[in-house]
């Protein structure tokens, strides 16, 4: 078997075996094929794609790669949420502490930031002292202690697609569906997860831009998923406006405090996409039988407390102090304040995704580069959102910096991304389509 052999025959569009595409990624990781036939195959796989069947020879293949995590013992169902990423997502935040309170084991392997849109990792370790899962064994006592687990891919867990992704982020073949479900199915599957919620984003500030875009990934995910012998949803949700009032690492983390702690007014975007993911990693580990009955225990554990409180005990868990964080909130900002003021009276319009989290990147709440550093106490508040009245010279949005110059550029960005018009649209429905495997 050669790899150029297997380079023509997808670039010709046949379909691969089993066979053929475990001898590409085995011979990657091990270094018997070199990175330019690699590049070559996943350009001829950009552009004549992979059937269903081959997607999910490509997942096990990359699960194969490498270890997986060893959740015996421990009781389940073990059910975890991913998000394809967005502006001012801290949903993770929330619901694993919720999901956790109502009898769900949620092993949730995340990623850092990159572009505009946030990491999960970058939020938590913003806590003070927290740190994510550093080795199995940690994984496990802090997932059996709090029934969540906060980690990071490691060199070990599914290296295929590490060095996968490190390629094709460049050459150009990141826009590939069927290498984004592989990628993100090889992942959480070799975490633990027995089942799977899918958070696909769809507007101005997601990876997928249109509501067909969003479909085509949400539907490859749910079929692979299904065909790997997982109970699988999708939804696809708004990112046209960031989602909640806060954008930035610690801002988000307190954001996700207050929301656990019942202070949800004003943040019903967050907290509906938040109440709908979790409702149905409920209905899939068989904890509710509908998303209606799951929403319904979501709003019963909240009003308890139960989830702040386990929110606590897995900052303690990781290594983080819960006193530390709770006497930040409000208060660990970054020195340099700039507020965005309303230039006339009415209705905030239209708050573009995508600038605001440019805006965060310039600010250094993300990365341009998987090397840029991250500032903690950097962000954006939204005073106002989309569809709220607003009078000549009152706040929009604050920001917060560490220098004056990337003030001044995220106020510039922040101007041009916040609309003000005498009339607006009621903002929709933040759930676009819901597809279910189960």
């Amino acid at each position: 078997m050669r790899a150029l052999d297997i380079i023509i025959r997808k670039r010709n569009g046949e379909e691969l075996t089993q066979g053929e595409i475990r001898f590409l990624i085995r011979g990657y990781v091990d270094g018997s094929i070199p990175e330019y036939q690699i590049s070559a195959w996943l350009m001829a796989v950009y552009f004549r794609g992979m059937t269903g069947a081959e997607t999910g020879i490509l997942t096990r293949e990359m699960i194969a790669s490498g270890e997986t995590l060893d959740l015996s013992g421990i009781p389940g169902p073990f059910v975890d949420k991913h998000s394809t990423g967005g502006v001012g997502d801290k949903v993770s935040l929330i619901l694993a502490p919720l999901a956790a309170s109502l009898g769900l084991r949620v092993p949730m392997m995340s990623g850092r930031s990159l572009g505009h849109t946030g990491g999960t990792l970058d939020k938590l370790e913003a806590i003070p002292g927290y740190r994510i899962a550093r080795d199995s064994g940690e994984f496990r006592r802090i997932l059996r202690e709090t029934g969540y687990a906060m980690t990071g891919q490691s060199e070990k867990i599914v290296p295929a697609d590490r060095l996968l992704y490190a390629l094709r982020d460049v050459t150009g073949t990141v826009e590939s569906t069927p290498l984004i479900t592989a990628s993100i199915l090889s992942k959480k599957f070799a975490e633990g997860a027995e089942s799977l919620v899918f958070d696909v984003k769809c507007g101005r500030g997601a990876f997928m831009k249109s509501l067909p875009e969003a479909e085509v990934l949400a539907d490859s995910l749910v079929a692979t998923g299904r065909s790997l012998g997982r109970r699988i949803v999708a939804v696809i949700t708004r990112m046209d406006e960031p989602l909640g009032r806060m954008c930035g690492n610690f801002l988000e983390a307190e954001e996700a405090a207050l929301c656990l702690r019942g202070d949800t007014a004003g943040r019903g975007d967050l907290m509906e996409v938040t109440l709908r993911l979790t409702a149905w990693m409920l209905v899939a580990g068989g904890r509710a039988g509908d998303t209606a009955e799951g929403e319904g225990l979501c709003r019963e554990k909240l009003a308890g407390g139960e989830p702040y409180e386990l929110f606590l005990k897995n900052i303690a868990a990781q290594g983080g102090d819960p006193a530390a964080f709770e006497k930040g909130l409000g208060r660990l900002r970054s020195p340099v304040r700039r507020v965005l003021t309303s230039p006339r009276p009415g209705v905030v319009a239209e708050i573009d995704a995508f600038m605001i989290g440019s805006a965060g990147v310039l600010l250094g709440a993300g990365r341009s580069r998987t090397t840029d550093p991250v500032f903690p106490h950097v962000g954006i508040v939204l005073h106002k959102k989309r569809g709220e009245k607003t009078a000549e010279g009152e706040a929009l949005c604050e920001i917060f910096a560490e220098s004056g110059s990337a003030a001044d550029g995220a106020l510039a960005l922040c101007s041009d991304a916040v609309r003000v018009a005498p009339t607006a649209e009621a903002p929709g429905s933040m759930i676009l389509r819901e597809k279910a495997a189960l």
